[in-house]
């Protein structure tokens, strides 16, 4: 089973006190380059929903830097994007203001188990049987 990936819509979230030290990484910056320590929260933006290099900073602070904080996507978040977001290790996205929460929820119920494993999951499916 993969990592829960929690839906806000733009309007109601608010990042929580309780979650710690956040850092905003734009999406052109390397982490492999940032100092992490004491970050729990990591901000990777997506400017446009067209724009996909979050993607690939989130897989490389899950597989690469070993990451285990919340990873959250703000921006042009589209619910087209939610399952691999979730794949490639986020664990929140705030949805754009036009996007319909319950139908993002609803689109992440739908694929309960892959396959193939991901950023957060290495193993593949079949591995667990």
């Amino acid at each position: 089973m993969n990592q829960n990936l929690e839906v806000f819509s733009a309007s109601a979230f608010e990042p929580r006190e309780s979650q710690g030290q956040r850092l905003a990484i734009a999406n052109d910056a390397d982490p492999r380059e940032l100092d992490l320590t004491g970050i729990e929260v990591i901000e990777l933006s997506f400017p446009k929903f067209s724009d996909g290099r979050a993607f690939s900073q989130a897989f490389l602070l899950r597989r690469r830097l070993g990451f285990n904080g919340q990873i959250c996507a703000t921006g042009d978040v589209l619910i087209d994007q939610l399952v691999q977001m979730q794949r490639s290790g986020f664990s929140q996205a705030v949805l754009r203001a036009d996007q319909n929460l319950a139908h993002g929820q609803a689109l992440l119920a739908h694929y309960p188990a892959f396959y193939q494993g991901d950023a957060v999951h290495t193993a593949p499916h079949f591995a667990d049987a």
